[in-house]
């Protein structure tokens, strides 16, 4: 059984976002109350204590990454406030802490604020330390947006250096041929809406949602609101293909893989779509629901994506978690470069870009918060409304099975159980 730990009464309010720094010693808590909390762990005693707890935004808060430790102590977190913030730890003295033994004391401070979301900003992640004090986030209008930080040592100058409607991307299916674009609708929080191709005019336009609030009448899966889209962002680990994200925005379902160009424009390298009529097919096919009298499957908004560690592998796997209460993980196998060429573009001899679903796991029964890898990409943690936290891990034979599951109860018996023990020594 997996050891766990538990912290009682982290928040006031539901917890939103957690995350451990580089060496796994802190944790970084967010929340609906508007705070972020860092724990330190006591590793002799195995418990969790606050170290610094703050106000950070004027509403909830969405997601919290850390930087690379090269970089110092930063956090990054994103809010329904249309904004992201970029924190540092500092010492400073203090009369107190000295009388007390103590010289110095830490505390966060705000060394940025960036504004340029048109909507909520729902995930944020610092890029891998290879490619230098970048962070990635996904917003509610359906952009995203790359910030790179140009005065590192005070870190309150960052840059845009990429934003991009990422539904407006023409997308590639998993095979490598571009797919026709669908509309996008607009969410409450953007101020316009677009018809990917040719320039639609307003009757086409009108017409276009329209016909898409009827499908969504008569197809309950389907939702065109804020409230039932997805919005997330991961970072590709391995250095040698450039800056590559996996982003998913908005209710569609799919999972688009962007690499970055520069000074070109960003590109989707290949759309990560579960629906039998655009995946690969074979082992791992998707059970996506169908109901019985639409004309397709529904596609449910994707609330997580992890992308993990190579270590070594030749193809990366990407893990996703959606509304529909669906994990999935996708094999996903780059071109093979030719000794002399250009790899940026995807194009290589070995032709473009490609993926299957080698898992497709609906243990929760209900919507998945979270998915993130370990270390070395060899074991997936999920968790669900169901309130446990799942496990998969590979087999010999390279089968994604169930490796285990943690569930509160769990928690709390193993801390009655850990208590016990030091009463009885105590004693």
């Amino acid at each position: 059984m997996p050891q766990t730990g538990l912290i009682e009464n982290a928040h006031n309010d539901l917890v939103t976002d957690a995350a451990y720094d580089f060496y796994g010693l802190r944790l970084a808590t967010c929340s609906l109350d508007q705070r972020v909390k860092v724990w330190v762990l006591d590793e002799r005693q195995g418990t969790w204590s606050v170290e610094d707890d703050w106000k950070a935004h004027d509403a909830a808060i969405t997601k919290i990454s850390w930087a690379h430790p090269e970089f110092g102590n930063v956090l990054a977190s994103s809010s329904f406030d249309r904004t992201v913030k970029v924190w540092e730890q500092t010492s400073y003295s203090d009369a107190d802490n000295a009388a007390s033994g103590s010289s110095t004391a830490s505390r966060w401070v705000e060394r940025a604020v960036l504004v340029d979301a048109k909507g909520t900003v729902r995930a944020v992640e610092f890029a891998p330390h290879h490619f230098g004090l970048k962070m990635a986030t996904i917003s509610s209008d359906n952009h995203l947006r790359v910030y790179e930080c140009l005065e590192q040592p005070s870190l309150q100058t960052w840059q845009l250096a990429e934003e991009v409607d990422v539904q407006s991307l023409p997308s590639r299916n998993p095979t490598g041929h571009s797919m026709p674009q669908t509309v996008t609708l607009a969410t409450p929080t953007q101020t316009s809406s677009t018809l990917d191709g040719a320039t639609a005019t307003l009757a086409a336009h009108a017409l276009a949602q329209q016909q898409q609030t009827n499908q969504t009448q008569s197809r309950p899966g389907l939702g065109n609101r804020e409230a039932d889209g997805g919005w997330c962002v991961s970072w590709c680990k391995d250095r040698y293909w450039g800056e590559i994200l996996a982003v998913g925005c908005g209710v569609n379902g799919v999972v688009k893989v962007i690499q970055l160009h520069s000074p070109r424009r960003p590109s989707t390298l290949l759309a990560l779509d579960p629906s039998p009529s655009r995946a690969t097919g074979g082992e791992g096919t998707p059970r996506t629901p169908v109901q019985p009298d639409s004309d397709g499957p529904i596609p449910y908004s994707v609330t997580s994506v992890a992308w993990a560690p190579s270590c070594g592998r030749s193809y990366h796997l990407i893990a996703t978690g959606s509304r529909d209460g669906h994990v999935r993980i996708w094999r996903v196998k780059p071109p093979t470069p030719m000794d002399d060429g250009d790899h940026e573009d995807g194009d290589a001899e070995g032709g473009a870009w490609s993926a299957s679903i080698v898992g497709d796991f609906d243990d929760h029964k209900s919507p998945i918060g979270r998915v993130e890898w370990n270390i070395t990409g060899t074991i997936l943690s999920s968790s669900g409304n169901d309130g446990r936290v799942r496990l998969w891990k590979a087999t010999a034979g390279n089968v994604w099975r169930p490796a285990g599951h943690i569930s509160v109860e769990q928690a709390e018996e193993q801390q009655n159980d850990v208590e016990m023990d030091d009463n009885a020594v105590q004693e």
